[in-house]
This record gives structure tokens, sequence and C-alpha cells, in this order.
């Protein structure tokens, strides 16, 4: 029987490579319900591809020329927040995938899990924002979470259930300004930085991983999804992103996932665990790989890395204002309102100004969110004058 899969934001890079991958299997997945925020042409040509249950358009300005569009199809379509919310509980859905950027991802998620969804997790914000009570859900609910981040299914794939880790390796790229000076790295482009050297990404993403905020958010996530300590979780530098991370046990063995820099991997995994399934997908080629570097993090360059750091070691809400206020910068970045360095002296301010609640509630994360947005708007708009 095939796996009734909800992709949440099928219009961004991993929802396309999604169903990529159940267009390669179609006798194993079909997808259910798609769903997109704003790119309503290529939402409506998915739809008419693929032929799902729902969509759903997050813009509720759309809906109309969405309904309008898919009219011909018994297509059920709908828009607005609440939508996805409820469509991801239909009793036919066996795996919600959230592959949407940012906070957005976090009330679906929830809802998912409260429907005892199989969640395939591609919204790292969703666990940097509110891992523990995430984890509190997923408890309650007996609902599995299944990492699709390169990085934690990486991990994932390395650990022993009988063995105890003493620590993971995140790797990472280094992004595409990893040699570049402090003076250098004061007159970057967003141009520049939506060049990344291996991976293809949407432009949020991109530039996080450019200013290594994305790596940042990696390790608070692998603390939820693995159940560490923040000193358990190493970032190493490895440029050409062959090994996607590693594990070390207690005796001092190290476990590492190799393989492309192809999403689609970890996106099947998720879908088929705990089995495999065979795939047309290219294969990493040993005799290519003969020089395979790591090198330290330099924080003083890249301090977004630090204060993820910091947020994870604080705990509380502080990882929910660094997410919000990194969220406004690279919106801000991408519109030429604020310099590449500068995002890190806005989210730091965020950081110190936003009040601090120790055991923050779901209501307390939405307050949290919402006053950062508007402290750190304020601070790159004062920065512009």
């Amino acid at each position: 029987m095939k796996k009734q899969i909800a992709i949440l934001g099928s219009t961004g890079s991993i929802g396309t490579q999604a169903l990529q991958v159940i267009e390669e299997h179609p006798d194993l997945y079909e997808a259910y319900a798609l769903t997109a925020n704003n790119r309503v042409d290529m939402l409506i040509e998915q739809a008419r591809k693929f032929q799902p249950e729902v969509v759903v358009i997050a813009n509720e300005e759309k809906y109309l020329y969405l309904k309008e569009a898919l009219s011909d199809l018994p297509i059920k379509v709908y828009a607005g927040a609440d939508a996805i919310c409820q469509v991801v509980q239909e009793k036919s859905v066996d795996i919600v995938l959230t592959a949407m950027v940012g906070y957005a991802g976090l009330r679906p998620t929830m809802a998912a899990i409260r429907a005892r969804k199989v969640i395939a997790l591609a919204n790292k914000e969703t666990m940097v924002v509110a891992g523990e009570l995430i984890n509190a859900l997923a408890n309650e609910y007996q609902t599995p979470i299944l990492p699709v981040d390169s990085e934690h299914s990486a991990i994932f794939q390395c650990l022993e259930m009988q063995n105890s880790l003493e620590k993971i390796i995140l790797t990472a790229s280094g992004g595409p300004f990893r040699t570049f000076t402090m003076e250098q790295l004061q007159h970057v482009t967003k141009e520049q930085a939506l060049k990344h050297p291996n991976w293809s990404m949407g432009a949020k993403i991109t530039v996080d991983s450019a200013s290594m905020m994305n790596k940042g958010f990696e390790v608070i996530e692998a603390k939820w999804l693995f159940g560490l300590k923040p000193e358990q979780i190493e970032v190493v530098v490895h440029p050409q992103s062959v090994i996607h991370s590693m594990v070390e046990f207690e005796d001092g063995a190290v476990k590492a996932q190799l393989g492309v820099p192809d999403m689609r991997l970890p996106i099947q995994y998720a879908f088929s665990y705990p089995q495999r399934v065979r795939s047309s997908f290219d294969r990493l080629d040993f005799m290519k790989c003969n020089n395979l570097t790591f090198e330290a993090p330099d924080t003083n360059r890249f301090r977004n890395l630090a204060l993820a750091y910091e947020a994870l070691n604080q705990g509380g809400n502080m990882p929910c204002i660094v997410n919000a206020a990194n969220e406004v910068v690279v919106a801000a970045f991408l519109k030429d309102q604020i310099s590449f360095l500068g995002m890190s002296d806005v989210i730091e301010q965020c950081m110190q100004r936003v009040p601090f609640i120790q055991v923050p509630t779901y209501e307390n994360y939405v307050s949290t969110d919402a006053e950062t947005r508007r402290i750190a708007a304020e601070i790159v708009i004062n920065q512009m004058k």
C-alpha cells in the first residue's frame, strides 16, 4: 500500500526534491497534500502533475486564483495557516514532510504530532524555537520524528541502539566565504551569498549557510533530536561536503555517513525508514574523493555560530529569540537594507533586549517571536538612517 505524503512547502528546494523521490517510486509513495506559501503558479503546476487530494496556499489572497486554475480537477483547494494545520491531520496522511521555511513550520508540525503522523523533519526552526515542547508532544503522542537535514540524517544513520555515543560531529561546508577576511566580509553582497559552493537551496537557507547560522541551528536541533549536551556537539568545516556528519562512541570509534550532496537521499530515507529503497541517484565515486579536508570553524569571523551556541547554553526562549531575529535580518540583507556582518549585530542586540523566559510555554514562544521581530525590525530601520 502506498504511503500518503503531505508535503508542507512543496515549491521549495526540499519540497521539489521530495516530489522527485515520489516520482522515482510511484509504487511506494503518493503526494496526498501539497502546500506553498506564495508560489501559486508552481503549486498549480505540481498539482496538475501529481494530482494530490488537497492543495493549500498559505497566502489567502491567492486562493481564488488557485481554485480557478484547478477547477477542472477533483482537487480540494484551501488557503491559510489554519488550513495547513487541518490538512496534516487528515486520516489518510501517513507522513508529513515539514519543508516550510522558518517559524511558520512550528504550528503545523505540532498539529501533525497530535494527529500521530510520522514527521519527516526538514524545518529545523521547529526544533530550534521549541525543541523541548516538540519532544514532549512527540513522547506524549508516540510520534516518530525522522530527520531530513543531511547532517542529522547522517547522525541518525550512524547511531547504534545498544551503544552510547560520546559526541557527534556536524560537518559544515564553510559556505562561499570560508576564506574571506573580515575586510572582505564587510562588503559581501547578496549575490555572492546566494552562490553556495556545494548545495542548491532556497535563498533564506543559503544566506544562513553563508553566515553559518544554519550550522548553529543544526547544533540546537541536534540537542533535541538526539538528547545531547551542548559540549557533545562539535562542528567541523569540511569544504567537500562528502562526509555529511559523524558519531564518536565511548570507545573512541567514529562512524561517518558519506554520500554525494543530494538532498533526495535523506528525504527518501525518511520516507522508507527503517528500510532502504533502491534509487537511480548519483553514487559517490571514491576515485574522485582524493582531497577530503577538515578545519575548525572561525567564530570570530562567523559570529552566528557562537551566538547559536550561546542561545543553546542559555536555553529557555533564547533560541526562539535568535531564530526570529535571524529571519528578520536575512530578509533585510536580501533587500540590501543591512550588511552581511551587521546581521550578527542585530541578533546579538535582540538577545540582550528581548525578555528571557527560562521555562516557556507555547504562548510564550508566540509572544517572544512577535516581540523579537518588532525589536529586530526597529534596529534595522535605525541602522538605515
